[in-house]
Order: C-alpha cells, then structure tokens, then sequence
C-alpha cells in the first residue's frame, strides 16, 4: 500500500482529514492534519460554538497510532512529525476552496494564461493573490476566464495596485487600480494556499474582503 493511502487510512479512521504529506532531508516525515469541515447550513444560532482547532492531543494521538502502523508496514523514515496547518494551509480539494471563500488565496495555474489573459493581464502571468469566491459572483468584474465548465468554478477578485515606496506621497487624484477577476477549476492549478496573512480574528474570521495588491507578477 502507497504512504499517502496507509496514513490517509490512519488520520481519516481517527475522525481528521489529512491535509498534506512532505519528506524532508535526514528522513523526516512530516504530515498536517486538520479536523473536518461541513458547509454551514445556515446562519449560526447564538451562542454556538466556534470553530475548533487541531490541538497538541490530537496530533499526539495521530503520532501514537502512526508509529505503530508505519513500523507494521516497513515504512522507511527516522522521524514523524504531526501538525496542524499553519497560515500557508494547502487548498487541494474544492471542499478545502469552500471552506475557505472570502479569504485572500495564492494561486499557482499550471500553464500562463495566454491568449486567455485577454489584453487584462500579462499573458506569461501564473501567479496570483486575491479573494477567493464562487465563480460568478461579481458580475460587474472583467473577468479572466481560464475555465473548464465540467467542474466546480472558483474564482479570486484582486486589483494590481502600484507598489508605494516608503516616504512616497500618493496623490488624492489618482484613480484606484480596476477590480479584476481570475475564474478557474481545480484542475488548472498548480498549487493553491491560504495567504500567508496573520490575523488576530481567528481563521473562522474572514479578512476584509479588500483584494489585497499583487507582487506575484
């Protein structure tokens, strides 16, 4: 059986979800896990629970049962390490993409968009960095189309402001950078992650909806 199905069996039997598997140098094996997630089916009723987090017993736990089954089946390594996900979490499934709408998101799309970047962006561009939505939802956005209709549609809104060096004035009449939109379907992504954002709001909290300016050119 493959590492990834013989820990997947592990977490998942456990009640978490395995959010990623990394081998590093000197045979570390280091695994995330995070605990389930539900579409919320409504507004939350007051005085209802906030969301839980991954805590130092559960992943003790986890450890616990994964040494045994690792040792059981000859997996080759010299140390575990069980975690939870830190403010970079992957977004590999488009349950994790639901989970997380309305928060800033980094992607990485497998191909440039060429001709699909349509004049809007650079044609070469693969990177990057705003609010994450459904598709569709700001009808009155340019949009960046890079979609395959089969599939659930995501999309993230951003605007390209100027970078402003420090000290630098910015004038009151300069109009803000246009509001864009980049719609695609998980399979187009190279990589998906929560931006690295810290916020003392919890992760439940969402930021503020602001697209946040794009160095990811």
């Amino acid at each position: 059986m493959a590492l990834k199905d013989i820990v997947e069996q592990i977490v998942t039997g456990l009640g978490y979800d395995l959010v990623e598997i990394e081998r590093s140098a000197g045979g570390l094996l280091r695994i995330t896990i995070d605990l389930p997630w539900s579409p919320p089916s409504g507004e939350a009723a007051p005085g209802a629970p906030a969301e839980q987090f991954v805590t130092v017993e559960d992943c003790e736990k986890v450890t616990r049962q994964l040494q045994y089954t690792l040792e059981v089946d000859e997996v080759d390594y010299t140390r575990l390490e069980v975690s939870s996900p830190g403010i970079d979490r992957p977004l590999r499934h488009d349950q994790d993409l639901a989970r997380f709408v309305g928060h800033v998101v980094d992607v990485t799309l497998k191909m440039p968009l060429g001709s699909a970047a349509a004049g809007q962006v650079s044609p070469t561009r693969k990177k990057f960095r705003g609010v994450l939505e459904r598709a569709g939802l700001s009808a009155d956005v340019p949009a960046v189309n890079v979609l395959a209709p089969a599939e659930p549609a995501w999309q993230i809104v951003w605007r390209d402001e100027p970078v402003t060096k420090p000290g630098q004035k910015v004038s009151k009449k300069r109009l803000p950078a246009p509001t864009q939109a980049l719609g695609f379907v998980l399979s187009e992504l190279k990589e998906a992650r929560l931006a690295p954002i810290v916020s003392f709001k919890g992760r439940a909290q969402a930021p503020d909806p602001e697209p946040q300016p794009s160095d990811l050119n």
